[in-house]
């Protein structure tokens, strides 16, 4: 299908009501500036245009407490819960609450007074909620999104809600790649006509964050937190193009401002910690620890413990969801911590927090980060938590696009490689990775802090440089810095081949660019010394 470009010219950069326009500061606090009209009041359109900007930042709880405020003024306002079904549909993280939608929906009594307009819109959303499964249902939303772009082509929302239904179909799409060009470059085109537009930046951003696109969603990721200040989500989604491309220091700030974004917003609603924005936190662990900040790296981590542990604490007075939402990412960081800086020894020690019941994927990647740490370390206890992985393997787990079996099967080869290593059987750990990569380069493109914990091709290159083959170790870091520009670890180990092979040149500059990365790493880490030892080397007549 071709694009339509969107024909409107000279977007006025005001919220425009239905009875009139109001400027967005009048606003409470700013979530970008939209058009939608609706057949609401000024007093329900102000609620509702609330509402739809929330919804475009995924700021969902907020955009239902807006849309509720609508039918509250005005309980015949059929949009306000056609904004209520949508709040709780969450594409891009394949989650959907039939059931309230449906509920909010059925309010819906009288359609007569509505414009044609806002009756495609009520019967797209139908659909959503409508027969068959969630797969068959996600379709025929998007196709219904797409006659509506395609009958009211100058309606922004149209193309940003025809956008997001791409984004959402492509999840589990074989055909993953057209769509999200196709989404991105109709979020480009919103962004053209209205910079201030919130799903412009974020739909192209998400539409981009692959190591091959994101390039092009860099305007979008610098001016998307700008558009909506008062989301924490739009503070934090930016980091999605810098780590693509590799800007530490942009994505640490970006995850900076999204954790103290969400705290004062926790605070100021009196909502309970598992609210926070543990997913900025986690991605600022990485970021830190990318950047060699190891001490800040852990007082992040200090950080997430204590919540963990105050969770655990107040549970009896909170929701039962708290100490699940509060731990979340935990293995993950867990991961990180251990790898980024090959403590092996950690991995032995760590405890899950009191009243913390990780589920079994979780649990997954804490028995790979232990096993093989244990591998590294030459213990025996490795083929226990090997054969660990796989019962949790043969058992299995909700599986969906961010959890999926075939990282297991691959966290099971890099135990198995280690464990060659540590008994200098490097042919057969070469082996090993082979089908390691293999198995990864069929997954999903890397998007944010890896979801392996440990980046097959990284560790291939690490294992061929023991197994001295520094120039084949160099061919495998450079693939991985590929998907993972400026990885501190791939820069690392990209030097060290480039010395081991005797090519000055190219160790001097993956040497200088690991330098250029770690310009606020902790002094006395030892890779820092080894950079800047060899550079000394080289520099001295």
């Amino acid at each position: 299908m071709s694009l339509r470009r969107l024909s409107r010219i000279g977007f006025i950069a005001l919220f425009v009501f239905a009875a009139g326009i109001a400027d967005a500061s009048s606003l409470p606090s700013k979530l970008g500036k939209i058009e939608f009209p609706t057949s609401g009041s000024r007093e329900v359109q102000r609620h509702f245009l609330r509402g739809v900007a929330a919804l475009h930042s995924f700021w969902y709880e907020e955009g239902l407490e807006a849309f509720r405020q609508s039918t509250k003024v005005d309980p015949h306002f059929v949009m306000g819960y056609w904004g209520e079904a949508m709040a709780h549909n969450h594409p891009l993280w394949e989650q959907q609450d039939t059931q309230a939608a449906k509920e909010a929906l059925a309010k819906v009594k009288d359609i007569t007074q509505v414009t044609a307009r806002e009756r495609a819109y009520l019967d797209a959303v139908k659909l959503l909620y409508g027969k068959g499964d969630k797969r068959s249902r996600d379709e025929a939303y998007s196709h219904a999104m797409e006659k509506v772009h395609r009958d009211y082509p100058e309606d922004l929302e149209a193309a940003c809600f025809y956008a997001l239904s791409l984004l959402g179909v492509a999840r589990n799409s074989d055909n993953k790649f057209r769509l999200q060009v196709q989404a991105g470059a109709i979020g480009l085109d919103v962004f053209r006509q209205n910079p201030d537009h919130p799903c412009a930046a974020h739909y192209t951003i998400h539409a981009f964050d692959h190591p091959d696109l994101a390039i092009l969603a860099l305007p979008a990721a610098r001016r998307y937190a700008q558009i909506a200040p008062a989301s924490h989500h739009a503070q934090h989604m930016p980091a999605h193009i810098f780590v693509q491309l590799g800007l530490w220091p942009e994505a640490a700030a970006a995850n900076e401002a999204g954790w103290r974004n969400s705290v004062a917003w926790v605070e100021r609603e009196h909502l309970s910690k598992g609210q926070r924005g543990y997913h900025s936190l986690q991605w600022l662990h990485y970021v830190y620890l990318q950047q060699g900040r190891y001490e800040k790296a852990d007082e992040v981590f200090q950080l997430k413990l204590k919540d963990m542990i105050d969770a655990s604490i107040d549970a009896q007075a909170q929701d039962s969801k708290t100490i699940r939402r509060v731990g979340k990412y935990y293995e993950r960081m867990a991961g990180a911590m251990v790898f980024e800086r090959e403590r092996w020894e950690l991995a032995a020690t760590l405890k899950e927090p009191p009243g913390w019941e990780p589920k079994s994927y979780a649990q997954a990647v804490l028995t790979f980060v232990r096993g093989f740490a244990a591998a590294m370390l030459g213990r025996a206890d490795a083929d226990r938590h090997l054969a660990d992985l796989n019962a949790i393997r043969s058992q299995g787990f909700a599986k969906n696009y961010f959890k999926r079996p075939e990282r297991l099967d691959i966290w099971d080869l890099e135990i198995q490689a280690a464990i060659r290593v540590s008994n200098k059987d490097y042919e057969e750990a070469i082996a090993l990775m082979k089908k390691a990569t293999a198995i990864e380069e069929k997954l999903p493109a890397p998007s944010g802090p890896p979801r392996l914990i440990k980046p097959t091709y990284e560790l291939f290159g690490e294992i061929l440089l023991r197994a001295g083959k520094p120039q084949e170790a160099a061919q495998q870091f450079a693939t991985s810095l590929l998907r993972h520009p400026n990885r501190a670890r791939s820069l690392l180990g990209a030097a060290r081949a480039a010395a081991d092979n005797g090519d000055r040149e190219e160790a001097v500059e993956w040497y200088s660019k690991l330098l250029a990365v770690w310009t606020q790493a902790d002094p006395t880490l030892p890779e820092l010394q080894e950079a800047r030892r060899y550079l000394k080397k080289e520099s001295t007549p």
